[in-house]
C-alpha cells in the first residue's frame, strides 16, 4: 500500500498542474442559434416556391379557403406550408371511363350482364358497352364539387344513354342510330355536368358494343343480314335505274331532234320544189314548146349517165366510141 499511494498523489498533481480550456461565451451562443434560425426561417419561407408543370394547372387555398382557383403553368410563390396549400392538377391529360363493364372484363372475356343491360323503346333488352373521354376544364370545381368526378361522369352518361335508347326501337340501334346516340349522349351529358358545375369537359362518348342478349343473337344476326341484303338489292336497283334513265333520256332526246332535223329537211324540200314548180310553170305558161323541150334534155342528162346504151345510126352502124377501155362487164342493148 505503502508503494501506489504515492503514485495516485502523483497523478493527481500532474492533472491539477494541467491548463483547462476556455469556456465558451453566452454571447457566442446567442449568436449561433439565432443564424440557425435565422436559416431555418428562410428555408421555410423558400418552400413556398412552387412550379406548375405546362400541362398542369393549381389551386392555391390559405386555410382552406381559395385564393387562387387557376394557376397557370410557371413558377409561383405562395405562403408556407400548413398556412398555403396548393392542389396541382392535370387538366391536359385524357381520363377514360367504362360504362357497361369494365376493360378488365374485355380483356379475360367475363361479361357484367346487369351493367350492360339496357331497355330499347321496343321493350327489348341489349349489351352495350360504352367508353368515355373526359378532361378537366375547371381545376376548383373539379377538386371541390365533387367527391368522385369519374363516378359523377359515368352516372350523368349512363342515364343519357338509357333515355336515349328508351327511345328508339332495337334495330335503329343495331343498325343505322349508333352515331346519332354517341352525339346526343355527348351533348346531354355535358349539360348536365355543366348544371352540376363538375369542372368536367366530355370529350367522346363511343359505343364500342351493342350485342342483343346471347339467347336472341342469331335471330338478330338473322334479321339484320335481311336486312342488309335488302338494302344491298334497292342500292343496286337504284344505281340500274340511274344508270338506264339517262341513257333512255339522251335516246329519246337524240329521236326528238333527229325528226325535228329530218322535218325540216323534207319541209325545206318541199318548199323548194314547189318555188321551183311555180317557176317552172310561168315559164311554160310564156313559152310551152321551149320549156317542154329544156326539160327533156335536163331530164336525159340525169337519166342517161347512169345506164349503159348503144348507139346505132340509120344504117345499121355501130358505133364503139362509147365503148371503155377495161369495160369487161359486157354490153347489153337497154
Amino acid at each position: 500500500m505503502s508503494s501506489t499511494l504515492p503514485r495516485l498523489d502523483t497523478l493527481r498533481i500532474i492533472r491539477k498542474s494541467e491548463p483547462s480550456e476556455p469556456a465558451m461565451p453566452a454571447d457566442s451562443r446567442w449568436n449561433g442559434r439565432r443564424r440557425f434560425a435565422l436559416a431555418l426561417a428562410l428555408l421555410w419561407i423558400l418552400s413556398g416556391v412552387y412550379i406548375v408543370l405546362p400541362d398542369q394547372q393549381a389551386v392555391e387555398t390559405i386555410f382552406g379557403k381559395v385564393v387562387a382557383p387557376r394557376v397557370l403553368p410557371g413558377l409561383h410563390f405562395a405562403l408556407p406550408w400548413p398556412i398555403a396549400s396548393v392542389t396541382r392538377i392535370k387538366v391536359r391529360q385524357m381520363q377514360r371511363i367504362v360504362i357497361g363493364g369494365s376493360p378488365a372484363d374485355s380483356i379475360t372475356g367475363r361479361s357484367q350482364p346487369l351493367a350492360s343491360q339496357f331497355l330499347t323503346g321496343d321493350q327489348n333488352l341489349i349489351h352495350v358497352r360504352a367508353v368515355v373521354q373526359f378532361s378537366v376544364s375547371s381545376p376548383v370545381d373539379y377538386l371541390y364539387r365533387s367527391q368522385d368526378p369519374a363516378q359523377l361522369v359515368g352516372a350523368a352518361v349512363e342515364a343519357e344513354i338509357t333515355r336515349r335508347m328508351a327511345h328508339r326501337p332495337v334495330d335503329a340501334i343495331l343498325t343505322t342510330e349508333k352515331t346519332a346516340i354517341q352525339n346526343e349522349t355527348l351533348a346531354a351529358a355535358q349539360r348536365t355536368l355543366d348544371v352540376y358545375g363538375a369542372g368536367i369537359a366530355l370529350s367522346t362518348v363511343n359505343l364500342e358494343s351493342i350485342a342483343a342478349p346471347a339467347e336472341a343473337a342469331e335471330a338478330f344476326r338473322d334479321v339484320a343480314s335481311a336486312r342488309a341484303d335488302s338494302a344491298r338489292i334497292a342500292n343496286e336497283a337504284e344505281g340500274y335505274a340511274n344508270d338506264l334513265l339517262p341513257k333512255a333520256r339522251g335516246q329519246a332526246r337524240q329521236l326528238l331532234e333527229e325528226a325535228a332535223a329530218y322535218r325540216e329537211t323534207k319541209t325545206n324540200e318541199a318548199r323548194g320544189d314547189a318555188a321551183r314548180f311555180e317557176q317552172v310553170a310561168a315559164e311554160y305558161a310564156r313559152a310551152s314548146q321551149v320549156t317542154a323541150r329544156r326539160l327533156y334534155l335536163e331530164t336525159m342528162e340525169q337519166v342517161l349517165p347512169r345506164i349503159r346504151k348503144l348507139i346505132v345510126d340509120q344504117n345499121g352502124n355501130l358505133d364503139l366510141t362509147i365503148i371503155r377501155k377495161g369495160d369487161s362487164t359486157g354490153l347489153k342493148p337497154q
